[in-house]
């Protein structure tokens, strides 16, 4: 028997591409392809690309160039090579192919044909908001699923009685993974052009979300991240009313859960009763990611986005009202095309005031096809990188400032890195973005471990932590769905 084909998967962007990888890497895995790690060696590199922002998009290019130099073939996909296609493939030609989302469900039989020496047709982008939604997650094309002995996939959700089936293959040992509950957006922010690549807003059902948290429990995965490109839009095209809010109940009784985290809300659509439930609900993390983007009202208008200062204080302080201890994050742009100084400003006095626990900051770039494109006024690229510096260095100051106000308090730490000092995060760290916590003795601790522990100190936006007790395991469903 010829050896399996060996396929390295490298994922770039944020955690919707990364439940992007999960389902590619399922169907790679259904179709006789052998997985291996990013540096090892490899017949064929897929490369899942973002193209987020300028920075993304050089990312993204220079790690296509790197996977060619090792001699494998190269194979685009994911946001960068939706949105420019034919353009990236001429621009690029040592991409030996370059697929766009509608490509997925034969991404096997197509690395087949890379792997023959040939070059698929390169995707055509088209806006895909003039299309119908794209489906929330990547779909088997056959009735059934695909079971592949010795792979951590399978078929998630209520089978139909034919159609297709959700498959999808963990790519990362560990008690942490995203889950998407929707796709698209319906949106119109003037600075963004992910709706017209990723196509307009659609939620899954709720049992189908539910059904993949099962089988992510039964591979030990103790914390979820709900994502989606708006979460707050959740249900809007389902019927019945507060879908959300009824979602994040259910998925926190989900065996062998111990953690449900949302992701990306909008606070013009974030509702009393998603921030009570997020408080409220044992379970789910108390969490709130705002995307605030900036708060000077003329700027926000110019975004085509709603809210000014005093109604992002007043919606923190409806949060804090709730969940004294709640973790609140956002992202901002500055330099945005007519920001004044009297606008950035505003914005440094909104988080002095707000007091949040992690902070992005992004220089505005045009993005192609935006409508921020055409608006007058822009600045300078060296007033941007200015003003990137000192609000960057404000919320250094301000983030570190937050942390150390939870000394002495208590919190709940997922073990991620078990060890003589473990380090994991606490319910207001998200992964990766949102800093970590070091428990002082790693007596007895496993992955995945819950254990309370007392805030003893501080590293920036790190936390330093003693524990108290190592919390029970809950049951775990170990069916595999």
């Amino acid at each position: 028997m010829p050896a399996a084909p060996r396929v390295s998967l490298l994922t770039l962007g944020c955690a919707r591409n990364e439940v992007d990888s999960s389902e590619i890497a399922g169907r790679l895995a259904g179709g006789g392809y052998q997985l291996v790690e990013d540096d090892a060696p490899a017949d064929v590199v897929v490369v899942n690309t973002c193209a987020f922002v300028a920075s993304a998009k050089k990312d993204s290019i220079d790690t296509l160039l790197a996977a060619a130099d090792t001699g494998a073939k190269v194979v685009a996909v994911g946001c960068l090579a939706e949105r420019y296609g034919k353009e990236l493939a001429a621009e690029l030609p040592e991409a030996d192919a370059v697929l766009g989302f509608d490509a997925y469900p034969d991404l096997a039989a197509l690395l087949g044909d890379v792997m023959d020496g040939h070059r698929p047709a390169s995707h055509t982008p088209v806006d895909r908001r003039t299309l119908l939604p794209i489906s929330p997650v990547a779909r088997q094309g056959a009735a059934g699923g695909v079971s592949v002995p010795g792979h951590t996939h399978a078929p998630v959700g209520p089978q139909p009685a034919s159609g297709p089936t959700l498959v999808r293959k963990l790519l990362h040992s560990g008690p942490v993974a995203p889950l998407k509950i929707a796709s698209g957006c319906d949106r119109r922010c003037t600075f963004c052009a992910i709706p017209a690549f990723r196509g307009s807003f659609v939620s899954r059902s709720a049992a189908e979300i539910i059904g993949e948290a099962h089988w992510l429990a039964g591979q030990g995965v103790r914390e979820v991240v709900l994502v989606s490109e708006n979460s707050t839009s959740y249900g809007k095209d389902l019927p019945g009313e507060q879908l959300l809010e009824q979602l994040l109940t259910d998925l926190a009784a989900v065996p062998g859960l111990t953690r449900v985290r949302l992701s990306y809300l909008q606070p013009a659509e974030t509702r009393p009763s998603l921030v009570q439930t997020i408080a409220a609900v044992d379970g789910v993390a108390d969490y709130y990611d705002m995307s605030f983007q900036h708060a000077s009202e003329p700027v926000l208008r110019r975004m085509r986005r709603f809210g000014n200062r005093t109604s992002f204080l007043a919606l923190i302080e409806q949060i804090r009202v709730v969940a004294p201890e709640a973790g609140i994050r956002s992202n901002f742009i500055v330099g945005f095309p007519g920001e004044t100084e009297a606008d950035f400003e505003e914005l440094c006095a909104f988080l002095i005031a707000a007091r949040l626990d992690a902070v992005g900051v992004f220089g505005y770039s045009d993005e192609d096809g935006t409508a921020a494109e055409d608006l007058p006024d822009h600045l300078d690229d060296d007033v941007v990188a200015d003003r990137v510096e000192r609000l960057t260095t404000l919320v250094d100051e301000l983030v570190a400032q937050r942390a150390e106000d939870r000394v002495g308090t208590e919190v709940i730490v997922l073990v991620e890195a078990p060890g003589a000092q473990p380090v994991g995060r606490s319910g207001h760290q998200a992964p990766e973005v949102d800093g970590s916590t070091t428990l002082t003795d790693g007596t007895g601790l496993e992955l995945g471990d819950l254990v309370r522990a007392t805030v003893v100190g501080t590293d920036g936006v790190d936390l330093v932590a003693t524990p108290i007790e190592r919390l029970p395991r809950p049951d775990t469903d170990l069916v595999r769905r």
